[in-house]
């Protein structure tokens, strides 16, 4: 539907906090739109109620004691209210939004249903309502269009907005005489008087269930009234009627949460859910036809009427005797009763017939009201017993308790913080409640806390990391990054717990991941002494190694002369190679004096020497050598040089 052109809240931000996206629904006193909350950046269910009712006093207090109502309902099953408020006049709820479909389009798709199917739909319904009925909250308008089905397989029960705490005094009809609940699903109470309870959502949910196991709603006609009436004067029929095969003790049930006598109606939806559950159990188990089920559940509404004895009496009339024989006997006259006595006798007959049959009658009205009660008592409370107070005994414990009442036991385990593992932790029904006799206790049993052991998720990849977390029911934290010399890149390092820690469920593990080595920038040595340069290498985490020592002429002994790689990076103890100086390579100067110039130049350049002539100071003539520098036998640097003076 394209609600851009003709809706005038589209795009509109109410409470400077939500703006109105499209509309959901509309209703006969508030439209729900799609809004998105920016202060927490989610989607919202905005709720706006019709200008027409803002104005209205006692609508706007309904209205607003929606949110309170609901907003005290804290269930899986119920749809959360998160918001109230009025922006200039416009009264809003802001609520869960979920994405699905309705029971009615269920219903559409499905419709009449196999009984287990409905009955799988209904509980988490009742499971709801009962949550509300618990906290003092009547819904007031169950119908399968409030019944959520969300994608994801959820069901939710929405708009508490018509409900109102039970010990609230106001009506369910306004002044302007509008009647609060859909037509086809409201109790007789509520067109009668306009008071609800309890018993008034169950019969709006047997109603529900009439129609998903029939395809058709139990009442109709041509205008509401005539529906209205019908709810108060005509019974909801046995949903067998319309679908063969459906068992007495489902049609049991149906007529149980709808009868229109509050009184002989299911009590609240707790109890309508638990003989939901018997129901479902015996259809489970195949079982057609339960003679003592149904009479459970069929509900005590017929009241036998005696009918009225009609008597007959007869009058009699005294008569004169024949004389006998042939004496004769003297006679004695015989006078006939006047009218008036004869009316004055029947007037006395018929009081003693009116007491007789008074009589006769209380005492027929005793003897029924006896058996009555008996018969009440037995099919009533008789067959059932109050059910043990079992919490905190052990199961051993609890069947031993158990023996001489004839109750079986059902265990189911669940996790507990504070009660030890294998005592019972609650029972249904709980203690004082009424349990057929031979009956079953579902127990629920603790398995002591819920812990779940670390795994060691070292060196595994992120996605594998989590993935074993949430398989141990544990949940990925903080991801950090470090460099590691030996994990390598994208790999964990290390986690916030110890492996093999006693977790609770959800506990946030944080973790380290790999960079993978850390690169090292390599510093420059050239030049530095031995003393220095492998500890400037050690300290930057790399490994220095001398490949090689070697005579030089200007580096001096003991320092660097080349490091290979110059620059760039390494990773921790990666090697440098150095060429270390040995300083000049010194060769002793051999001694030349006396000896012809070419001789000598040739014994020094036999040596490495480089050899230069000077002329002495004194000159003969004779090429003999007269001095030298350096002398002989002092020690000079390799291919230093000789000068050699010539007389």
């Amino acid at each position: 539907m394209n609600t851009t052109a003709t809706d005038p809240m589209l795009g509109t931000v109410l409470d400077r906090r939500y703006r109105v996206e499209r509309r959901i629904a509309r209703g006969g006193m508030a439209t729900v739109y799609e809004a998105t909350d920016s202060r927490l950046n989610r989607v919202v269910a905005l709720k706006i109620l019709h200008a027409a009712y803002a104005d209205d006093p006692d609508f706007a207090t309904r209205f607003v004691r929606e949110a309170h109502a609901a907003a005290r309902l804290s269930h899986p099953n119920v749809v959360s209210v998160f918001d109230q408020g009025d922006d200039d006049g416009t009264l809003f709820l802001a609520m869960e939004y979920l994405a699905g479909i309705t029971l009615r389009d269920r219903m559409r798709e499905e419709a009449p249903m196999p009984p287990i199917r409905a009955l799988e739909l209904l509980e988490p319904v009742l499971s709801a309502l009962a949550a509300a009925h618990d906290a003092g909250i009547v819904h007031r308008d169950v119908k399968p269009e409030n019944v959520l089905l969300t994608t994801d397989g959820r069901i939710k029960v929405a708009d508490f907005g018509l409900a109102r705490a039970v010990t609230s005094a106001s009506s369910t009809t306004a002044t302007s005489g509008v009647l609060i609940g859909t037509i086809s699903y409201l109790a007789p109470e509520l067109v009668v008087d306009g008071t609800a309870d309890a018993r008034s959502d169950v019969y709006s949910t047997g109603v529900m269930l009439y129609e998903m196991l029939t395809g058709q709603k139990p009442h109709q006609g041509e205008s509401p009234i005539q529906v209205a009436y019908k709810h108060v004067h005509e019974d909801v029929p046995p949903p067998s009627r319309l679908v063969p095969g459906i068992p007495p003790y489902l049609d049991g049930l149906v007529a149980r949460v709808t009868a229109r006598q509050r009184e002989s109606r299911t009590a609240d939806a707790k109890v309508f859910l638990q003989q939901a559950r018997r129901v479902r159990q015996a259809l489970q188990q195949g079982v057609y036809d339960d003679p003592e089920l149904t009479q459970d559940l069929v509900p005590a509404w017929h009241d036998p009427q005696l009918d009225d004895e009609k008597h007959e009496d007869t009058v009699t009339v005294p008569v004169q005797a024949e004389p006998t024989g042939d004496v004769a006997e003297p006679t004695q006259e015989v006078a006939e009763p006047t009218a008036e006595e004869l009316q004055t006798s029947e007037a006395a007959r018929q009081q003693a017939r009116k007491r007789r049959l008074g009589w006769l009658t209380l005492l027929v009205v005793l003897l029924l009201t006896v058996a009555a009660a008996l018969g009440g008592w037995y099919y009533g409370i008789g067959r059932f017993m109050d059910a043990p107070d079992l919490t905190g005994m052990t199961i051993a414990q609890a069947k031993r308790q158990m023996e001489s009442s004839g109750l079986r036991l059902d265990p189911n385990r669940e996790f507990s913080e504070t009660v030890p593992r294998g005592v019972i932790i609650s029972t249904d029904p709980g203690p004082g409640d009424r349990v057929l006799r031979s009956g079953t206790i579902d127990a629920v049993v603790s398995k002591g806390k819920e812990r779940y052991d670390m795994p060691d998720v070292t060196e595994m990849t992120e996605d594998d990391a989590r993935d074993e977390l949430e398989g141990r029911n544990l949940a990925l934290g903080e991801v950090t990054e470090a460099f590691h010399e030996r994990i390598e890149e994208g790999l964990v390092i290390s986690a916030s717990e110890e492996v093999d820690a006693r977790l609770r469920r959800d506990t946030e593990i944080d973790l380290v991941v790999s960079k993978g080595r850390e690169p090292i920038d390599v510093p420059d040595v050239v030049g530095k002494s031995m003393a220095k340069a492998p500890s400037i290498l050690r300290g930057e985490g790399l490994l220095p190694e001398v490949v090689e020592r070697t005579f030089h002429d200007s580096v001096p002994k003991g320092h660097v002369i080349s490091q290979d790689p110059t620059d760039g990076t390494l990773f921790r103890n990666d090697r440098v190679e150095l060429v270390v100086s040995k300083g000049p390579d010194l060769v002793e100067v051999p001694g030349v004096f006396g000896q012809h110039v070419d001789v000598a130049t040739a014994e020094l350049e036999a040596e490495g020497f480089d050899v230069a002539t000077a002329e002495a100071s004194t000159v003969f003539g004779l090429n003999l050598v007269t001095s030298q520098d350096p002398e002989g036998g002092s020690m000079a640097p390799r291919g230093s040089t000789v000068t050699i003076y010539i007389s």
